[in-house]
């Protein structure tokens, strides 16, 4: 029994050694992770090719499920950084107030919100560092600011790639699981308004600005809260990035009285850089309408797949794989705000000559690394589910950690995210084991997998790839910044489980 639990353990630390000894891509220890828990479900737990085969095919469905939102992001975000609208929303927001505190707070924290909702995957971190950098921070600071200002923001933000992951990898539906997650999230965007505000400037920024703290996370964390629970799943950390911005800035106006905000910047109108955010809002509206819902929900692809037993006796049950929605799924709503954003800035010149290029360069670089990144975990975990590897690890969690388990399981989501530099990817590892471990324990499987997706926003921060991503636009050290953002994120882990125990004692 020791060895069958270490055995299907393996896959999962052959990763953590490639990545944190050696220093490999996600997608490079995803697949010798994928091929480890190939070996182990054939040689050891008696899967066969057949089972081997339809759980790679689910993968597959799964996968592309998940890709289709990154590679929608990437467009939408490179279609409206390369006209100048995310520089323009960044260079304006400074002007409001010369308070250091704020200014993290409105740019680090809120507008790093605001930019994981639409985009995602590191662009947080590289859009913000140079910002605050010309404000005056120190390098590492403006590395580590937007850092821990953002991952809150990660589970419902590059329109719920992580959220849709997490329904897709457990089977839940998202009108249950949604609240349970906006609630642990929000408890992690006071967190990480307030490890911002202490990475500008210790305690006394702290209490400074702890007022500005409390009601802007509140507006940020209910907004989201109100926004997933109808179901908006794809637009939960940009509405709450948006409402953080208006309350935010209505503030920092307020507190600076009478004075005068300055010359206008110059390039592109505040109107005009937010209106591509209005647009996919009202783009993902009317997308719910039942008539456009049918229209859009014409082109479906799924597979259904029979009952497959291992030769040990692992059941897996027949079923239907994860369904695309060829036209409605959130990444084809992402593509149609896209291109509508494309024509309006070409026809208002705000596009260089070559912007064509440039943006279909940058996004081709992105989603090949990025989706066979996923590919790579995705095939592990459905191999290791559908061998009963991930039961076994459940069950040996189950019995060691018994009723301590809720504190443990943030930290599980954060390693997830940590070794792979993705809560989605770590949803999709660990989703599955975490609620296996709920059952088995007797806990509300909904509040661990809420801790789990929280935990894994948090860990996404101090991903070794991220880090690398957001050093690399200012300059700054990697180590020092790593170091700092791991003490800012553990901490905020640690409220989580505490958290998580709290709501598992009082709702069970």
């Amino acid at each position: 029994m020791l060895l069958d639990w270490i055995l299907s353990l393996l896959p999962i630390l052959v990763i953590l050694v490639l990545m944190l000894r050696f220093r490999w891509s996600g997608m490079q220890a995803g697949a010798v992770g994928w091929l480890a828990a190939l070996l182990v479900a054939a040689l050891r737990f008696g899967a066969g090719w057949e089972v081997l085969g339809y759980a790679q095919l689910k993968g597959l469905l799964l996968t592309l499920f998940v890709v289709y939102i990154i590679w929608g992001a990437l467009l939408f975000f490179r279609v409206t950084d390369e006209a100048g609208a995310v520089a323009a929303i960044g260079a304006w927001l400074p002007r409001l107030t010369p308070d250091r505190g704020m200014q993290a707070l409105l740019l680090g924290w809120v507008f790093s919100t605001f930019l994981q909702g639409v985009g995602g995957f590191g662009v947080p971190v590289a859009v913000i560092a140079p910002l605050l950098i010309g404000l005056g921070f120190p390098p590492q600071v403006a590395v580590v600011i937007p850092s821990v200002g953002h991952p809150w923001a990660v589970t419902f933000g590059s329109l719920g790639s992580s959220f849709y992951a997490l329904m897709a990898a457990t089977g839940r539906g998202g009108e249950e699981l949604a609240p349970w997650c906006a609630v642990m999230l929000g408890l992690a965007c006071l967190g990480c308004g307030a490890g911002t505000l202490w990475a500008a400037g210790g305690w006394r920024t702290l209490r400074s600005d702890v007022v500005p703290l409390f009601i802007v996370g509140l507006t940020m964390a209910g907004t989201q809260l109100l926004v997933v629970s109808l179901g908006l799943w794809s637009i939960g950390a940009m509405a709450a990035g948006l409402a953080g911005l208006v309350v935010g800035v209505a503030w920092a106006r307020w507190r600076a009285g009478d004075r005068s905000p300055g010359e206008r910047p110059a390039g592109m109108p505040l109107s005009w850089a937010l209106a591509p955010y209005g647009l996919l809002i009202a783009i993902v509206l009317i997308a719910l309408i039942p008539a456009v819902r049918a229209l859009l929900g014409q082109v479906i692809v799924r597979a259904d797949f029979p009952e497959m037993e291992t030769s040990r006796g692992w059941v897996t049950e027949a079923g239907v794989g994860r369904t695309i929605d060829v036209f409605g799924h959130a990444g084809a709503l992402l593509i149609y705000a896209s291109l509508v954003t494309y024509g309006l800035y070409r026809w208002r010149g705000y596009y260089a000559p070559g912007a064509t290029g440039r943006i279909l360069k940058g996004v081709s670089k992105r989603w090949i690394h990025s989706s066979l990144g996923i590919l790579a975990m995705v095939g592990m975990a459905v191999t290791m589910e559908h061998a009963g590897m991930t039961h076994l690890l459940a069950d040996g969690i189950a019995r060691v950690a018994g009723t301590a388990f809720p504190l443990v399981s943030p930290f599980i989501g954060a390693l997830g995210a940590f070794m792979t530099g993705s809560n989605t990817n770590s949803n999709v590892v660990f989703g599955d084991l975490q609620q296996s471990v709920a059952a088995l324990i007797g806990v509300s499987p909904l509040i661990i997998l809420a801790a789990q997706t929280a935990g894994g926003a948090i860990g996404s921060a101090f991903a070794p790839a991220k880090i690398i991503v957001g050093c690399s636009t200012v300059e700054a050290e990697e180590g020092p910044v790593l170091k700092a953002v791991m003490r800012y994120g553990l901490a905020i882990v640690a409220l989580l489980a505490l958290a998580t125990w709290a709501a598992i004692y009082l709702f069970g």
